[in-house]
């Protein structure tokens, strides 16, 4: 992409956030909660991103908040359900090698119940993330861009005008 003296780029302190410093099996352990409790931050940030796939400048306020959300998530989960997350993590870690679900179910339990009963999440059921959804946005839609209109277009036939002989008999006209 070609940028010139009219495009704005961010500044260091635009980009600059507080990371989320957190190992893939926390992140993997977490994730069910995770994106159910920052689902509006997530699905804004996700809208933007599919309404201005070209310019992702416009989408960095909404991706700040989904990271403060995800930092917000884990410093609540740390301090209500700390002990049954780390065992629920600890398991996904060293039962397999790809940090699978199936061996680490009871600590899921434990840990889901936990959850449910000090933050109000419950875990989702297993097509909850894949099923379609409505995004009830309140900012207002991307402008639409205009249709283009060439001056020197050729004019498009009638629908009445006549039809040459087909010179393939068998197909069908379409």
């Amino acid at each position: 992409m070609v940028i010139t003296d009219a495009h704005r780029l961010p500044t260091n302190e635009e980009l600059t956030v507080e990371e989320v410093k957190l190992s893939y099996s926390t992140l993997h352990g977490a994730a069910f909660h995770l994106g159910k409790y920052c689902e509006p931050q997530n699905n804004e940030f996700m809208l933007c991103r599919a309404e201005y796939p070209n310019d992702c400048r416009k989408c960095i306020d909404y991706g700040k908040d989904v990271t403060s959300c995800t930092l917000e998530f884990f410093r609540k989960l740390k301090k209500s359900c700390l002990d049954e997350f780390q065992q629920y993590v600890t398991c996904l870690e060293r039962s397999s090698g790809d940090c699978s679900f199936s061996p680490c179910r009871k600590t899921q339990k434990v840990l889901d119940n936990c959850v449910m009963a000090n933050m109000n999440i419950e875990r989702p059921y297993i097509q909850y993330y894949v099923s379609p959804k409505i995004v009830d946005s309140k900012r207002p839609p991307p402008p639409k861009e205009p249709k283009l209109k060439f001056p020197d277009a050729t004019p498009g036939l009638s629908d009445d005008a006549p039809q040459p002989e087909s010179s393939y008999p068998y197909r069908r006209m379409i």
